[in-house]
């Protein structure tokens, strides 16, 4: 992931989103459109302001409609304010 071609700039985050299951626990499965947005994630480029919190490969948890979503490379990420991650997942 460290060949990320894009820098975010100030208190800013990017941030890949995690895959939502696509099966349920009663083992339905679901159409891409019955998904939920995901709300987890893998940080992969912060910003250069010297207040953020978090570093690369922390995964996170952020609301469910924040963040500017775009294609890198054929990947989708998510790019937001520091502020907009709600949580730090921890193992």
């Amino acid at each position: 992931m460290s060949n990320i071609k894009i820098q975010p700039m100030g208190a800013r985050v990017l941030i890949k989103p995690l895959e939502q299951e696509s099966k349920t626990s009663t083992g339905l499965y679901l159409p891409d459109t019955a998904k939920e947005k995901p709300q987890t994630g893998i940080v992969v480029a912060v910003g250069d302001d010297e207040d953020i919190k978090l570093k690369v490969n922390d995964r996170v948890l952020f609301a469910k409609y924040t963040g500017t979503e775009f294609k890198l490379d054929g990947q989708e990420y998510l790019l937001m304010e520091c502020s907009d991650v709600l949580a730090k997942l921890l193992d």
